[in-house]
């Protein structure tokens, strides 16, 4: 666990630091939200833990109680019981026995018992799901020729098969008025079959979710009050009035709305956001994130989209794929002041939104990279030991510890401010036909098209890199990760489910397979990854590129299949076992997240507030129990 600073927020006005802290109270009151939608038992389990684990009448001193104590925290940091990244069930290492005699001991009116239930009943309907490796084994399963909703533990859909949500959607696109501006259909909506009919239960005041979304419309009303400028205060309100009708045309017009506003200093995204916990790519998790910019550093991410058209117009893609005109693009380098629901405690270091494809394309896109968030995991990963054991020679590793964290952070801008805003849909192409593929087929192209530009001498000419050798610090120690070193995060059986890591692995085993560029080299007993053809390398970047920019324009989910299925999920046993034994020698953890800060507001004479004090002390365990009491309200 992590610390991030908030630099430079004691420049701040009282009225900037009034309006970070009431979007910090609005991102806070998501977190219940997450935690359901990651599971329908999460919140109860949540609760359950928690009641053991405070209560001092249960000795702290076992290894039974030791073990609970570090899967709640596990618990925590997931948003539920399966993991955050890799999706699979966390496997307790207390008995079943010792945690139902635990709740015999505690108040019981302090535990999540529904009416009329007695605490073995709460047992028996909870226990399975925590120690039964067969119930609700995988929260998104991406499995090929699975029924993916039947078989994914997120609670997202009930009782609906994907044959009947994929028809329930379509029917929705084929009624459509104006297929050109459509919503994000089911962006915000749990799809439930009653009485043998498919409905939404939608995610709004006075509907599901209700009780947190006012919370969050209160603060966010709060904030609407403080707000910068009459653009920003516009921003807020079209949110306030798409929580409380959950109508996603209205969710349009504020994505609209939000990319207009370009002069506050204080930024925040709060809502249901990415489709990354929806095997079929369609429900946003809850997420909220509440930023300032980062004056010193946005030089950088205005310089890459100043210049937009110029590197839209040099793509390597089919010209027919290219946007003839870019709009909209914007870039900042920003602080995170808070972190909230899918954003926390891990978080993205860098975020592209809107999402819909043809906001991107008629209104452009905002793009961030969080300087502070970057900033704690350079620190942290310094002396580690972990570049020494994996990179092949010195000469390499100098190179990536001269160039490395330069390459790093304008990889992130380049995938974020053009990847993600790069290209087009071809006329009538459903910006959903990729379906399960979709999520790893946008990330592979806004990852190569940084890994494309990252080589490219306009960078040096920008004077965004020093030389034109600086690009092979970022190829090799992505070809790296991408083949070898991310299998840290990867249990051993199973093969790769979560996005990122598919398109990452995607993109290194194409290359690895499709050239003699990359070579896999054995010293000592030991892989490592060897890079013969940097520019050679660039030209197969350029290719698959190519490629995967035609497979989004013209939606051909076949290619997106195979692509994926060939490259991104399967796993080499041998090779992860090596890892795997290679990594745990040195004794490190393989994710890391963030502890936020506590804003806390002083107040004068007259009951106003005069300040926001920053405090880093707060624990990871009491913050989390904090933040389960003050914004617990699904629970």
């Amino acid at each position: 666990m992590l610390r991030y600073r908030l630099n430079g927020f004691e420049k701040l006005s009282l009225q900037q630091k009034k309006l970070v802290y009431y979007l910090s109270k609005a991102t806070l009151f998501g977190r219940d939200i997450t935690f359901d939608q990651f599971g329908k038992y999460n919140l109860r389990i949540r609760k359950m833990l928690e009641v053991v684990y405070v209560d001092m009448n249960i000795s702290h001193d076992t290894d039974e109680f030791r073990a609970l104590e570090i899967y709640l925290k596990r618990v925590w940091f997931s948003s539920g019981i399966h993991h955050h990244y890799g999706c699979e069930k966390f496997k307790p290492d207390f008995t079943a026995d010792y945690l139902r005699d635990a709740l015999h001991r505690v108040d019981p009116c302090k535990l999540p018992l529904k009416s009329g239930e007695t605490i073995n009943e709460m047992c028996d309907e909870l226990f399975p799901v925590i120690f039964d490796e067969e119930v609700m084994p995988k929260r998104v399963n991406q499995a090929d020729g699975e029924d993916l909703l039947l078989t994914s533990a997120c609670n997202f859909y009930d009782g609906v098969t994907q044959v009947e949500a994929e028809a329930f959607y379509d029917g929705m696109k084929q009624s459509e008025k104006n297929p050109d501006t459509p919503p994000s259909y089911g962006l915000n909506s749990t799809l439930v079959k009653e009485n043998g009919e498919v409905k939404e239960m939608v995610w709004k005041a006075g509907g599901k979710y209700s009780n947190a979304i006012y919370h969050i419309i209160y603060w966010l009303e709060k904030a609407r009050d403080v707000a910068e400028n009459e653009q920003q205060k516009k921003v807020i309100s079209e949110l306030i009035t798409y929580y409380n009708t959950g109508d996603l045309y209205t969710f349009n017009k504020y994505c609209i709305e939000w990319l207009k506003e370009h002069d506050s200093t204080i930024d925040f995204i709060n809502g249901f956001i990415e489709v990354y916990g929806d095997p079929l790519g369609l429900k946003g998790s809850w997420e909220g994130l509440v930023e300032y910019i980062d004056e010193d550093a946005t030089h950088r991410t205005q310089t890459i989209s100043k210049n937009a058209q110029w590197f839209e117009d040099h793509s390597p893609v089919d010209p027919r794929f290219r946007k003839p005109v870019v709009k909209g693009v914007s870039a900042n380098v920003i602080c995170a002041a808070m972190l909230g629901g899918d954003e926390y405690p891990a978080t993205a270091i860098g975020i592209n939104l809107p999402n819909a494809d043809w906001i991107r394309a008629q209104y452009g896109s905002k793009s961030i990279t969080i300087s502070n968030i970057t900033d704690a995991y350079n620190k942290a990963s310094r002396g580690s030991g972990f570049k020494e054991e994996f990179v092949i020679n010195q000469e390499t590793l100098d190179l990536i510890e001269k160039y490395g964290d330069v390459c790093d952070d304008l990889h992130t801008d380049l995938h974020e401010c053009l990847g993600h805003g790069s290209g087009q849909l071809l006329p009538g192409v459903d910006p959903d036909s990729l379906k399960a593929y979709s999520s790893t087929i946008e990330e592979a192209r806004a990852d190569l098209f940084g890994l494309y530009y990252i080589a490219d001498s306009k960078l040096v000419e920008l004077g965004l890199v020093p030389d034109e050798k600086a690009y092979q610090s970022q190829y090799y120690t992505y070809m790296m990760n991408g083949l070898m070193t991310q299998l840290i995060r990867i249990t051993p059986g199973n093969q790769l489910e979560e996005a990122h890591m598919r398109n990452r692995a995607l993109i290194a085993h194409w290359c690895y397979e499709n050239g003699d560029v990359i070579k896999m080299t054995k010293r000592d007993g030991k892989t490592y990854v060897e890079i013969t053809d940097y520019p050679g390398l660039r030209a197969l970047i350029a290719q698959l590129l190519a490629e995967i920019q035609r497979i989004k324009s013209e939606g051909d989910y076949e290619a997106a299949r195979v692509l994926v299925e060939r490259y991104a999920v399967k796993v080499d046993a041998d090779l992860h076992a090596e890892i795997l034994d290679r990594y745990k020698r040195l004794n490190l953890a393989p994710y890391k997240g963030f502890i936020n800060p506590q804003l806390l507001p002083v107040y004068d004479e007259n009951n106003e507030i005069r300040d926001i004090q920053v405090n880093y002390g707060e624990s990871y365990a009491h913050q989390m129990l904090r933040y389960s009491a003050e914004y617990g309200t699904l629970i």
